[in-house]
């Protein structure tokens, strides 16, 4: 059997990424199957003001903590207006956005599980 280790990291030690087809986003991958994670990854998105990720669907769900800035999740056919401290479940398939809408960078953990 092979020993699982712990993975302990700093957010400065991890790649940015722009998100594909969004505006002004990027994405840092924290923790995924390359550093042994089987069932979920754990991402760290940072929208800048103006930016946004469009309206897309996926087969898998997310769970969503907003750590810092102004936005709006699109989810199905409403929006919420989201800040600090606040946290979302969008099921899966169902069409989902987010926007920065304040001044500041809009900056959200997003957690979502590999489907097998």
């Amino acid at each position: 059997m092979v020993e699982e280790k712990p993975v302990i990291g700093h957010i400065n030690d991890v790649k940015e990424e722009d998100v594909t087809g969004a505006k002004n986003t990027k994405i840092q991958w924290l923790i995924h199957k390359d550093v042994g994670a089987k069932r979920f990854a754990m991402r760290r998105f940072t929208i800048k003001r103006g930016g946004e990720i469009p309206k897309h669907a996926h087969p898998w769900e997310h769970e969503i903590y907003i750590l810092s800035g102004t936005g709006v999740i699109g989810i199905g056919d409403r929006e919420y207006t989201v800040s600090e401290d606040m946290f979302i479940y969008v099921p899966p398939n169902v069409e989902h956005w987010y926007k920065n809408t304040g001044d500041e960078d809009f900056v959200f953990i997003c957690v979502i599980p590999y489907l097998e």
